[in-house]
């Protein structure tokens, strides 16, 4: 599933067969708020402590949007192209205590089982592979969260150890791939 690079208004995009996978912006704190409190979110990322628009506008600038500014990369709206509803959250994220960058994906309930994940996830790898020149990239996932491991090994990444997260107590599985 080849994805194309395009500058939108000097932002970069990326497009595959059905999605738009864009940099996060302040306007999409509603459907972060969203996202974020869907009971799957909480039960396998976290807690995020989104109760209001305010506090997705302010994860959205001191999270995602800093990331970009640091890195270069971070979780990015993912949207179908045909009416650019957003869908879900897809991206690379780099965090202190580990090596290496890791993959992170969210979708909301209403879209699960169509693909868009693991559409995303490739476009996403692509790039870090292609734009970045990573050649490592890992993956974590709750150890109860199938569906998510299911896809992690579809892409090809591999099971390597269980982590704990900083400032968590319950490990998650660690998982890597070779791009």
């Amino acid at each position: 599933m080849a994805s194309r690079i395009s500058r939108q208004g000097g932002v970069i995009q990326l497009r595959t067969a059905r999605l738009t996978i864009s940099r996060l912006a302040p306007g999409d704190a509603p459907f972060i708020h969203v996202l974020l409190n869907e009971p799957s979110f909480i039960r396998f990322i976290g807690d995020k402590g989104i109760d209001t628009l305010e506090d997705a506008r302010t994860y959205l600038r001191d999270g995602p949007i800093a990331h970009y500014g640091r890195h270069g990369f971070g979780l990015c709206r993912v949207a179908l192209q045909a009416d650019a509803t957003p869908v879900g959250i897809c991206g690379l994220v780099k965090r202190e205590a580990f090596p290496h960058p890791d993959l992170g994906f969210a979708f909301l309930c209403a879209h699960w089982s169509r693909g868009y994940a693991h559409e995303a996830s490739l476009a996403v790898l692509d790039e870090a592979r292609d734009r970045f020149g990573l050649r490592l990239v890992l993956a974590m996932a709750d150890a109860e969260n199938h569906a998510s491991t299911r896809l992690l090994r579809r892409l090809g990444f591999r099971f390597e150890c269980d982590v704990t997260m900083p400032g968590e107590t319950k490990p998650v599985q660690q998982f890597a791939i070779d791009l």
